[in-house]
Formats: C-alpha cells, structure tokens, sequence
C-alpha cells in the first residue's frame, strides 16, 4: 500500500503545475490550495528514509499551500518548482563537494562497478545537472513574478519538463554512441 501511495502521489506531484492552473480556474478558491497541501502531507507521512533530502521541500510545499489557502492568495502555491529546483541544486552541488556525485551513485546503482575514468565525466553531467537547475528555478521564479498563470504553467508544468527529458535523452545519447566510440 504504501508503494502505492509513493506512485500515487509522485505522479499526482509531477502535474502540480497542471493542478494549479486548472484548480485556480476551475475551483472554488482555496481549493487546489487544500488539495495539494494534503497531497504533500501524505507524501510526507508515506516518504520513507531512503529520499531524506526531499523531505525538507516537501515541508516547505506543504507552508506554500497551507498559507495560500490561509491568506487566500494563490500566488503562495507559484513557488513550489523554484524550491523544488533549489533544492534538486543544493543536493547535486553538495554531492560534487563531498562526492561521489549525485550521478555517480545514480549510476552505480546500475553499474556498482564502475572504471576509475567515468567518475570525472560523471562529475561533469553532476555539474551540467546543476546548471539545468539553476536555469530552471531562475526561469519558475521569473514566471511565478512576472508572467501570467498560463506562462507559469507552460514552462512549469511542459517546459521544464522537456528541458529535463531533453538533458537525460541527449546525455544518454552522448554516453551510448559517442563514449562507446572511444
């Protein structure tokens, strides 16, 4: 059941974006607000220890919503992708301090194993990841501030998304052909 639930709320996570502009237009206010502050509490309950370093962005999901539906002012649940991208940043930066990167240990769960010469090139996309991420919260705080709820929510909500499947499609790509070459 709880697997379950960790599927059930993840996915129901990735369409926040979707959520938003669809609760903010479709529902009373405070609405999406309450929901989404209940989904982020279950996904917190239900989060077990394997994942600590998402916990703390769920706790701040859980203030942006519960305060949106406190003050009734939407603009609260806008943020939830910048901290998400802030703290996708800090976990990727904090792996290259102490290493092993964050990819490096993504890719030794498939591959335990792996030759001395990959851990400088995994470093690198650790880094590119990084660069992704600060590009992609600066852009979310940039929508949540300046543009309308429509832009927030396509860049949010499909963009971001491209941008993510575009880096991991292409550096898989690179690895499969181009490294294999060499």
């Amino acid at each position: 059941m709880r697997l379950f639930l960790q599927i059930v709320t993840s996915l129901l996570l990735l369409g926040y974006p979707l959520a938003v502009y669809f609760g903010l237009n479709y529902l009373p206010a405070g609405t999406i607000a309450m929901v989404l502050c209940f989904i982020l509490i279950l996904r917190l309950l239900i989060q077990k220890q394997q994942v600590k370093a998402m916990i703390l962005p769920i706790i701040v999901g859980i203030g942006l919503t519960a305060a949106s539906f406190i003050a009734k002012q939407h603009d609260w649940l806008l943020y939830y992708p910048v901290v998400i991208n802030l703290s996708m940043l800090i976990l990727f930066a904090y792996s290259l301090k102490l290493g092993p990167s964050m990819i490096e240990k993504l890719a030794r769960l498939k591959e335990p194993n792996l030759p001395d010469e990959a851990i400088p090139y995994l470093k690198k996309v650790t880094l590119i990841w990084c660069g992704l991420f600060v590009f992609n919260g600066s852009v979310a705080l940039y929508t949540a501030n300046f543009s309308s709820l429509e832009i927030w929510t396509l860049y949010n909500g499909l963009i971001a998304y491209l941008l993510i499947g575009s880096l991991l499609g292409g550096e898989w790509l690179y690895r499969t052909i181009w490294l294999k070459k060499s």
